[in-house]
């Protein structure tokens, strides 16, 4: 597919895919459309970087479906001023939509491999820090973050993560079983959180000390 083409099949995906399945977050949606998605897979996916589905990255990793990605961003309630931590940030896309939407971008990668390639790519994101450690513990020395998103599946909502959401602060994340998943959002107020549920959603696994594999404490 041509440039021209794929821009084409990037607005199918926002009026289709999006806006006609009720995500309302007008940001969210003009990021969206605004984005190339193809410039954060690979070139063998090139030609399917708007389909309806999460796409391979490499080292047993996906991209997530358009839909998910939208719908996470649009739970997180961002403002232009906010400080966001995402957690499993893969290639870089949403790292990137998300430092069009908010001041400041601290992501989190484990697998070196994938950081490596999504650092180069987000270099012209000047607002976007990129880690390569176990996302599980979040990003202390930045907190606390007015947003968390979290693209991986949890067995429960680790307390690191939400112990590092600012007053008011919002955390989205898929919960539950392996294959059973909802995506939960988490509001902070004071020392009280608050968790409402939303969509199903089959994510890879979150993988570190307080996620899959661990032994780390979460959120009921």
């Amino acid at each position: 597919m041509t440039d021209s083409e794929l821009a084409l099949a990037r607005q199918r995906m926002v009026a289709e895919q999006l806006a006609a399945r009720g995500i309302r977050d007008t940001r969210v949606l003009a990021a969206m459309a605004r984005l190339p998605r193809e410039q954060f897979i690979g070139a063998a996916q090139r030609e399917r970087a708007y389909e309806d589905s999460p796409l391979p990255i490499g080292s047993g990793q996906t991209i997530s479906q358009p839909w998910i990605v939208a719908r996470m961003l649009e739970l997180a309630s961002l403002m232009p001023n906010d400080r966001v931590l995402e957690v499993g940030a893969g290639s870089g896309y949403q790292a990137a939509l998300l430092s069009g939407l908010v001041r400041e971008v601290f992501a989190i990668e484990r697998i070196a491999a994938l950081a490596d390639t999504a650092k180069d790519r987000l270099r012209i994101y000047p607002n976007v820090q990129l880690g390569i450690f176990d996302g599980t513990y979040g990003w202390a020395e930045h907190a606390p973050y007015d947003a968390i998103l979290v693209a991986a599946g949890a067995p429960a909502v680790p307390t690191l993560l939400a112990d590092q959401l600012a007053e008011g602060g919002r955390l989205v994340i898929p919960v539950g079983p392996r294959g059973q998943q909802r995506l939960g959002r988490i509001l902070r107020a004071g020392d009280h959180f608050t968790t409402t549920w939303d969509t199903g959603c089959t994510f890879v696994d979150l993988v570190g000390r307080f996620g899959w594999g661990g032994e780390g404490p979460g959120l009921a």
